[in-house]
Protein backbone atom coordinates (compact mmCIF):
# COMPACT_ATOMS: atom_id res chain seq x y z
CA UNK A 1 0.00 0.00 0.00
CA UNK A 2 1.61 3.73 -0.99
CA UNK A 3 1.26 5.68 1.39
CA UNK A 4 -0.11 9.28 2.06
CA UNK A 5 2.68 11.29 0.92
CA UNK A 6 4.02 9.11 -1.38
CA UNK A 7 6.16 11.12 -4.04
CA UNK A 8 6.78 8.39 -6.51
CA UNK A 9 4.88 7.60 -10.00
CA UNK A 10 4.99 4.42 -11.72
CA UNK A 11 5.69 5.14 -15.56
CA UNK A 12 5.98 3.33 -18.28
CA UNK A 13 9.03 3.06 -20.46
CA UNK A 14 8.36 2.77 -24.37
CA UNK A 15 11.32 1.96 -26.86
CA UNK A 16 11.87 4.77 -29.67
CA UNK A 17 12.51 2.11 -32.60
CA UNK A 18 9.43 -0.62 -31.80
CA UNK A 19 7.10 1.57 -29.76
CA UNK A 20 6.46 -1.05 -27.68
CA UNK A 21 6.30 -0.72 -24.14
CA UNK A 22 8.25 -3.69 -22.66
CA UNK A 23 9.27 -1.93 -18.87
CA UNK A 24 7.72 -0.11 -16.12
CA UNK A 25 9.28 1.27 -13.24
CA UNK A 26 8.97 4.20 -10.57
CA UNK A 27 10.20 7.45 -10.48
CA UNK A 28 10.42 10.59 -7.72
CA UNK A 29 8.59 13.20 -9.45
CA UNK A 30 10.05 15.77 -7.13
CA UNK A 31 13.94 15.08 -7.94
CA UNK A 32 13.69 14.38 -11.36
CA UNK A 33 10.79 16.25 -12.97
CA UNK A 34 12.02 15.86 -17.17
CA UNK A 35 11.16 13.02 -18.77
CA UNK A 36 13.69 10.05 -18.32
CA UNK A 37 15.40 8.20 -20.94
CA UNK A 38 17.06 4.91 -20.82
CA UNK A 39 19.14 2.25 -22.70
CA UNK A 40 17.53 -0.87 -22.21
CA UNK A 41 17.23 -4.15 -24.27
CA UNK A 42 14.91 -4.83 -26.51
CA UNK A 43 14.17 -8.33 -26.85
CA UNK A 44 11.97 -7.67 -30.28
CA UNK A 45 15.42 -5.97 -32.19
CA UNK A 46 17.37 -8.42 -29.95
CA UNK A 47 19.47 -5.19 -29.03
CA UNK A 48 20.08 -2.09 -26.98
CA UNK A 49 17.54 0.68 -28.05
CA UNK A 50 16.28 4.04 -25.79
CA UNK A 51 13.44 3.78 -24.02
CA UNK A 52 11.46 6.79 -22.96
CA UNK A 53 9.10 7.87 -20.67
CA UNK A 54 5.25 7.49 -20.83
CA UNK A 55 2.19 7.42 -18.46
CA UNK A 56 1.41 4.24 -17.26
CA UNK A 57 -2.06 4.02 -18.25
CA UNK A 58 -1.95 4.91 -21.69
CA UNK A 59 -3.39 1.86 -24.24
CA UNK A 60 -2.16 -1.47 -24.25
CA UNK A 61 1.83 -1.96 -25.50
CA UNK A 62 1.35 1.05 -27.35
CA UNK A 63 3.71 4.01 -28.04
CA UNK A 64 1.67 8.00 -27.47
CA UNK A 65 0.54 9.48 -30.71
CA UNK A 66 3.44 12.14 -32.08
Amino acid sequence: MAKKGDKRKIIGLVSEESGERLYYTTKNTMNTPDKLSLKKYSPKLRRHVVFTETKKNLGRNEAPKR
